[in-house]
């Protein structure tokens, strides 16, 4: 094990969401811990601007729409082929939908359904095919949710997705870890992002007020979800899979 556990020189991580957010901030600290990072999202030009705020060389942005499922795999195959096998996977890409049950149609569920949970396991199957990740195996890290653990009002469809990511997870690490992949997941409480910015300006004083107080700690940034998934992605965590790693500032301990 090198002295530095985190340390990701030589290896090869595909972060999904990586145009904004904590997508964004865990394609930079994997760069800064030595990784090769190949940077995916919908949007070209944000995630051109990631790329240039990348530290080292080797890095790649590769612009897609993770709601083509079924191309999925056979975009994993071709990245891998242009880049080389990829070590690790962060998948951040995600959609927070806000809708009471009374609101609640089948569009809406398929929707929520296909960006945070089908797209995970077809990113999975992709990254698990010959060639398309390191032969010694590999770390993924999928981004679940408080919401998935703990109930709040106006949210069921978006916490049933996250709680899905949960258990996919916990599946997932039992099937692979016999191919050395370990899968795990993050559950992230209020963190302070572009979409979380955008929840925020629907809310009056005295709604985020009550979010402020149900996290101990204060509010999240990108950062704190960043750091575990370093952690998870790295050596130091090599003992570990299937596991729901909650970063939260204290919210689900109350």
């Amino acid at each position: 094990m090198p002295l530095n556990p985190l340390d990701l020189s030589g290896r090869r991580i595909l972060v999904t969401g990586a145009s904004s957010g904590i997508g964004r901030e865990t394609a930079v600290l994997l760069s800064r811990l030595g990784a090769a990072v190949t940077v995916t999202g919908r949007d070209g030009d944000r995630l051109a601007q990631t790329r240039e705020s990348l530290e080292g060389e080797g890095h790649i942005a590769a612009p897609f729409d993770l709601t083509n499922l079924d191309e999925i795999p056979r975009w994993v195959k071709q990245l891998a082929a242009q880049s080389g096998p990829f070590s690790g996977l962060v998948h951040s890409a995600g959609l927070h939908k806000a809708m009471p049950v009374s609101m609640m149609g089948a569009q809406m569920l398929d929707t929520l359904m296909r960006v945070n949970v089908y797209s995970a396991a077809l990113l999975v199957r992709g990254f698990r095919q010959k060639d398309c990740r390191d032969a010694r195996g590999g770390s993924i890290v999928l981004l679940s949710s408080v919401a998935g653990l703990a109930g709040e009002p106006g949210i069921s469809a978006y916490s049933a997705s996250k709680a899905a990511i949960a258990g996919l997870t916990r599946s997932l690490a039992m099937e692979l870890a016999r191919e050395k992949i370990r899968v795990n997941a993050i559950a992230p409480g209020f963190v302070q992002t572009e979409m979380s910015d955008k929840l925020r300006e629907s809310l009056t004083d005295e709604q985020f007020a009550a979010i402020e107080a149900q996290h101990p700690l204060g509010i999240g940034r990108a950062i704190d979800i960043a750091n575990g998934a370093a952690f998870l992605l790295s050596d130091a965590s090599a003992w570990t899979t299937g596991t729901v790693m909650v970063i939260d500032g204290g919210y689900t301990a109350h």
